[in-house]
């Protein structure tokens, strides 16, 4: 079936016969042709989830961009002071979630800066006010790196923290943070940043307590592809462990108004070529996103023909953590 495209076919039979690729293997498919990529990673999308396309009714809450870390990618972190800084109080979150009480979110997406005073109690204690106002939503909230730091700040274990937040409401965790898993390069895009098994360590804990989570990549910016498949492969082993994971976000590097501009994006081809090729590695994770307000809506839709199956939500103009980084598509619809 594949003949025609040479050294790739035995790797596009083994797709096709769902057996597992091996990382040097995905090595090699990663420079097949983006048509080949393109119906392997549609052909595996297809077994998982048939023609859906999945999305939820949601919201951000970004409580504050004032971060104790200092990425050099990062274009939405402000130092306390900073006239352009935000941290709102408890009342203006909780009028931000009254504001959508009739709205029918089903999700409410609570993520921001690291701040260096919030602890594990504050935020357990904001989740309980926040399910009072809409208990029917789900609450999935802070990434490993947040939640790392306000347990810790707590003097609490990650198990013991993470119980306490269920036990408050939170039932999920996005996957942001997770950057990229190779310690060189995160020593010269975060080097504040906890590291990657930090990120792993929070995750494996939050699924053996029933906690389910997203995972991340940030491709597009120092890394190569060898950089890319061992985060892939680090993923695929702990969810290999775990079973804990719903969905995996390819996060591309927007270039605006942060320390690493020079660098440049690269372009839809090479997104889409990320978009199937982890559609192909990670064959024991249920989905895969194509996250608009990142993509933009129309590279989005392109996606879902590369393996995403997952638009993530209707967010509602409630986030601006890629805007901005020059992300252009309104939210509005």
């Amino acid at each position: 079936m594949f003949g025609l495209f040479g050294k790739y076919e035995s790797l596009a039979e083994k797709v096709d016969r769902s057996q597992r690729l091996s990382r040097d293997e995905a090595s090699v498919l990663a420079g097949a042709p983006l048509a080949l990529l393109g119906l392997l990673a549609s052909r595996v999308k297809e077994r998982k989830s048939g023609r859906e396309v999945y999305y939820n009714r949601n919201f951000h809450i970004e409580p504050t961009n004032i971060c104790v870390f200092n990425c050099r990618f990062c274009s939405y972190r402000r130092p306390a002071g900073a006239s352009d800084a935000w941290d709102y109080s408890e009342e203006e979150i909780l009028a931000q979630v009254e504001a959508h009480r009739d709205s029918g979110a089903t999700e409410i997406h609570i993520v921001g800066g690291v701040h260096p005073q919030h602890d594990l109690y504050y935020y357990a204690d904001l989740i309980r006010k926040v399910k009072r106002i809409l208990p029917q939503a789900s609450v999935k909230a802070f990434t490993a790196i947040e939640l790392a730091y306000m347990i810790d700040k707590a003097g609490l274990t990650p198990h013991d923290g993470l119980a306490l937040l269920k036990e408050a409401g939170m039932e999920a965790i996005p996957g942001g943070g997770a950057e990229i898993f190779d310690e060189a390069i995160r020593a010269r895009i975060c080097p504040e940043k906890g590291s990657s098994e930090t990120w792993l360590a929070m995750h494996r804990e939050a699924h053996r307590i029933g906690i389910s989570t997203n995972a991340t990549i940030l491709y597009g910016h120092v890394e190569n592809w060898e950089h890319r498949i061992d985060h892939l492969d680090r993923l695929r082993t702990l969810q290999d462990e775990t079973g804990g994971f719903n969905a995996f976000i390819p996060l591309k590097y927007r270039s605006r108004h942060n320390s690493m501009s020079e660098v440049g994006e690269v372009s839809v081809v090479e997104d889409m070529r990320m978009t199937a090729l982890a559609r192909i590695y990670l064959d024991n994770f249920p989905h895969i996103k194509a996250y608009w307000p990142m993509f933009g809506k129309t590279t989005a839709q392109i996606a879902l023909a590369f393996g995403a199956d997952d638009m993530d939500g209707t967010i509602d103009d409630s986030t601006k953590i890629y805007s901005m980084a020059g992300a252009r598509t309104s939210l509005r619809p």
